[in-house]
């Protein structure tokens, strides 16, 4: 390999390197996480259940959907009421559902809500900016008798 080929190799390892850098700086934290949800929380209060998960489910809301995260709300029983990236999950139940190891992270939700007014909850999900199936945490704040999270993808 001569010099010319061997710095335009380096450029190029240096320009994925750059870009992988780039996507996990932009993939939002567990601060900003807790913040969303904390403000979802808010606007629900604020605004009603009716307004609060309408704005929640609008895709394009800039105040619940930044880059990978989005708000995802339940009831008690499991029901989706408002979804950040997936309106036609609203109105099913997904206490059932199980993530890719077997993990019904809904119907963990939901225990932890009954004993707790926030916590964090782990599993698999389908990131919307990659497009694949990765691990994440979500945080979330019981508010009323829904289920306010707000998750990140782990890296």
């Amino acid at each position: 390999m001569n010099r010319k080929q061997a710095i335009k190799l380096a450029l190029a390892a240096c320009a994925v390197a750059a870009a992988g850098s780039t996507f996990a700086q932009d993939a939002a934290t567990e601060k900003e996480a807790v913040a969303m949800v904390k403000k979802g929380v808010a606007y629900i209060k604020a605004n009603g259940h009716e307004k609060g998960f309408a704005e929640i489910t609008r895709r394009d809301s800039k105040d619940f959907h930044d880059r990978d995260l989005y708000l995802a709300v339940h009831k008690m029983d499991g029901t989706a009421v408002a979804h950040g990236t997936n309106e036609k999950m609203v109105g099913k139940n997904f206490m059932e559902i199980k993530d890719m190891d077997g993990k019904e992270y809904i119907r963990e939700r939901v225990t932890f809500a009954q004993t707790k007014a926030s916590f964090w909850t782990d599993y698999k999900f389908n990131n919307p900016v990659s497009k694949k199936i990765e691990p994440k945490t979500a945080y979330c704040e019981r508010l009323d008798d829904y289920i306010v999270c707000g998750g990140i993808y782990k890296k």
